[in-house]
């Protein structure tokens, strides 16, 4: 972990946060500035910085943590089946939008439009 990182801070519990699901590869929380009905964010226990440095070695725990976010994005007030989803969404590096330089999923969902916005899917 590192010492400065917010969410490595979140992880170690020395940052409140409003946890909906933890095991030992990943830590799953509420969005303090949610985007949608429901906006979790899912971070990996370790430190990795963003998904530009993922190697062949993370893909046991990174696969378990994808797949835990179909089970948490239910759990958490998404819908099921084809009228139902979810968006699972990692920005990379700060060309890519990423705000806080700890890999992070955003687990996004609930009854559209959000914010107000009419999304338009292709």
């Amino acid at each position: 972990m590192s010492e400065n990182c917010l969410f490595c801070k979140i992880a170690r519990g020395e940052i409140p946060a409003r946890i909906v699901y933890k095991d030992d590869d990943c830590i799953v929380f509420h969005d303090i500035n949610p985007a949608a009905p429901v906006h979790l964010l899912m971070i990996p226990r370790q430190h990795i910085v963003s998904m530009q440095d993922i190697t062949d070695e993370d893909s046991v725990w990174l696969g378990r943590m994808m797949a835990q976010a179909p089970k948490i994005a239910l759990e958490n007030g998404c819908n099921a089946g084809p009228d139902g989803g979810f968006r699972l969404m990692a920005n990379s590096g700060i060309e890519g939008g990423q705000e806080v330089l700890h890999l992070h999923f955003h687990i996004i969902g609930g009854k559209r439009p959000w914010k107000g916005q009419q999304v338009t899917i292709a």
